[in-house]
């Protein structure tokens, strides 16, 4: 897996040229409302702290309602307004959604289902990124965009696309077929090769020529796909997009040499659709959608994701495009927000590492399909209490500003859960040992079973400096590729500490498995041998549904068989279970030292509590510097570092995680304070359920 060339970091410029001010703001969609109302729009903005906004996402058939025919007007008069009152404009391409004209005319843009139904109009997105005819128009609009706008002092950056391959990822068309030909030849150069990075030998799938190269189409109820196939295809629907883009990116870009360029990711601990890591070089900066997961998981899931995020950046900061006031419109039950998560998970996603805060959208829709999603202004106006939580939020951001924190980082962790979006796609697939089991699921049991012992871990793509950290964990890493394989030698044998669960080190970058027993490229790393998978499941009468471990935790859903283990590698738990199981006695949890490193090994699923009960032994076991005192106390409270360049000036984030009052001990001096007050001995605070401490702590040089 190669690291693709990164763009050079460029970050919007503030229209008064203020670089250390953060940005705060919306997506405005000033179209769907009489133009009277933009005023008022401008005077909430600027009552609430708005200094941007993203404008024309999903607006091409306003500015060009018919072919060839183009309407600035609108789009100037309400930038020139926002431009005046402060207000800077992310600027977007528009070509999210086609307009009817261009679909009717031609209906072979649009994307294909693996039947070949057509997906027609009616929502958004409904276009394929391999269409050469779509191409062209696309690419039309943005050079007239970029063209009219090019002297516009207002805009500030260029936001590309929306949310690419949130509704088109994948197209099953004949446009897609011929990409997918050219594709395939261009990252393997001949057949033999496709041939056997896909296995084609078995059930008579060999072919003779790229013509012969089909997308996984329907092949019937209860068949398999070749997941080599299905690996590639899944490459290639991310790299399509991404192409796609880059084209867009580029026509601006040539035009607008100066305005940064950037387009919204969803990253998430649910969201695989892209290989982000593999887009993010690609953008001047990188951004982001994020939505809460309603729930007990609400805070962690979304501070692992912008951790994930300010992975991807690369630890410069990003920008968080889009994220929800209150309730979203598209779950089965659309849960609002409690009191307090307004700005506590605003200031979440801006404790790590996020230097731009914006929801979607300013004013809540009076029709259409998002009109239940919340908004900065929602339907009951400006006397509500979203409205009040928005102003409040935007007048932290004005201190934290004031206080130096825009241009920080978020502080490196010890601990490092490495995120493969290759190794999730490959472990989804139909036929594998147990569809109760990917890789998707299991960086976040790891990330949550850490902070539950008060530690922060960083997750980091498979591509980033993982080998950088003292202690890495590879959850359910499935593919590992030669490189990655020998990548992990080496971090090891220098002396690094890793712990490596069930279900890593199955395949190779193609799926095809690694012989000679799992995990096979790195079992003289970890010291074990692995015949066998032993999955679990609670709905079989008469089955195994679950192992006790010697440790006092309990294993579900999957098992490994380790066989043999080396002379050297110590056992530190293992299974009890009835004899007919086979499993009583084997080895459930292994340690090797290796070189002048360690390598642990859990060989099945314990999930966060179980992970959290087994954390303690296995940290001091591993002897990692600064984590064999993990503690479950220290759980309640979610602690963050932003740090300056020089060190002198931390930033430090305080969030409660239960559902409880929490004391925490007081560390400098105080920049915000949600649902949190300070003790009477100005030594502690207090943080009630959803409360947020943000302090300042300058370290004094003599």
């Amino acid at each position: 897996m190669s690291k693709p060339e990164r763009r050079p970091y460029r970050w919007p410029s503030h229209l008064k040229k203020q670089a250390s001010k953060l940005w705060y703001g919306c997506d405005y969609n000033p179209d769907q409302w009489p133009e009277e109302v933009w005023d008022e729009d401008i005077r909430l903005m600027n009552q609430a702290g708005v200094n941007v906004v993203a404008l024309a996402v999903f607006s091409w058939s306003r500015i060009e309602p018919s072919e060839g025919v183009f309407d600035f007007d609108w789009l100037d008069r309400i930038i020139a307004k926002l431009g005046k009152a402060g207000i800077g404009v992310n600027l977007a391409s528009a070509t999210a959604s086609p307009p009817a004209w261009l679909t009717q005319s031609h209906p072979e843009i649009l994307w294909k289902d693996e039947r070949g139904d057509t997906v027609w109009p009616g929502a958004r997105q409904h276009w394929r990124p391999t269409s050469p005819v779509f191409r062209t128009y696309a690419l039309k609009l943005c050079k007239a965009m970029a063209e009219h706008y090019k002297d516009n002092p207002y805009v500030v950056a260029w936001h590309v696309g929306n949310e690419y391959g949130c509704h088109n990822r994948f197209d099953y068309s004949d446009d897609a077929m011929r990409a997918f030909q050219r594709w395939c030849k261009h990252r393997y150069g001949t057949i033999d090769a496709v041939n056997e990075a896909w296995g084609t030998s078995f059930w008579a799938q060999r072919l003779n020529d790229f013509s012969q190269i089909l997308p996984p189409r329907y092949i019937g109820e209860g068949n398999f796909q070749n997941p080599g196939r299905l690996l590639d295809f899944e490459r290639f629907s991310s790299d399509a997009l991404k192409e796609f883009f880059m084209a867009e990116r580029d026509t601006l870009a040539k035009i607008t040499p100066d305005i940064p360029l950037t387009t919204n990711f969803m990253v998430s601990s649910e969201g695989f659709i892209m290989d982000y890591d593999d887009w993010g070089p690609q953008v001047d900066f990188v951004s982001n959608d994020h939505y809460f997961m309603p729930g007990e998981s609400h805070l962690d899931e979304l501070t692992y994701s912008s951790g994930l995020v300010d992975s991807i950046a690369r630890r410069k900061p990003w920008w968080l495009m889009e994220h929800s006031t209150s309730a979203v419109n598209w779950r089965p039950i659309n849960f609002r927000k409690e009191p307090g998560q307004l700005v506590r998970d605003a200031l979440a996603h801006l404790s790590l590492g996020a230097d731009a805060i914006c929801y979607f959208q300013w004013r809540q829709s009076q029709s259409g399909a998002e009109k239940f999603h919340s908004a900065m202004v929602p339907h009951a106006g400006e006397d509500s209490q979203v409205f009040r939580d928005v102003c409040e939020l935007g007048n932290d951001l004005v201190g934290f500003s004031d206080a130096g924190l825009a241009g920080t980082v978020l502080d490196k962790s010890p601990v490092a859960v490495v995120l493969d979006y290759e190794s999730e796609w490959a472990s989804k697939h139909s036929s594998v040992p147990s569809k109760n089991v990917s890789h998707g699921t299991e960086p976040l049991d790891w990330y949550r079973a850490l902070l539950d012992l008060g530690i922060r871990a960083d997750v980091v793509p498979v591509r980033s400096d993982w080998d950088t950290y003292p202690l890495v964990v590879l959850p359910s890493l499935y593919l590992l590729s030669r490189e990655n394989s020998e990548r992990l030698h080496d971090y090891v044998a220098k002396g690094g500490k890793v712990i490596v669960t069930y279900l890593s080190g199955i395949s190779d970058a193609h799926d095809r498995i690694w012989l000679g027993g799992y995990p096979g490229s790195i079992r003289d790393l970890l010291g074990i041998k692995i015949e066998e998978f032993a999955p679990m499941d609670q709905h079989v009468e008469g089955g195994m549904d679950h192992l006790d471990l010697t440790n006092g935790t309990v294993a579900h859903d999957w098992a490994d068989v380790i066989a043999s283990i080396s002379d050297d590698t110590r056992i530190l738990a293992r299974y009890q279970a009835d004899s007919w199981t086979g499993m009583d006695g084997i080895p459930a949890l292994t340690l090797h030292d290796w070189k002048q490193g360690k390598a642990a090994y859990l060989g099945c699923r314990l999930g966060r509590e179980g992970l959290k009960k087994t954390l303690p032994e296995l940290l001091k076991a591993l002897k990692v510097e600064g984590l064999q005192e993990a503690d479950e106390a220290r759980g309640d409270v979610l602690r963050v570092e932003r740090v300056s360049e020089d060190g002198r000036n931390r930033f430090v984030f305080l969030f409660n995680r239960s559902h409880h009052q929490v004391q925490v001990d007081r560390e400098g001096s105080v920049l915000a304070a949600s649902l949190a007050w300070e003790d009477t001995d100005a030594k502690t605070a207090t943080l009630d359920v959803n409360g947020v401490l943000v302090e300042k702590v300058v370290t004094r040089r003599h």
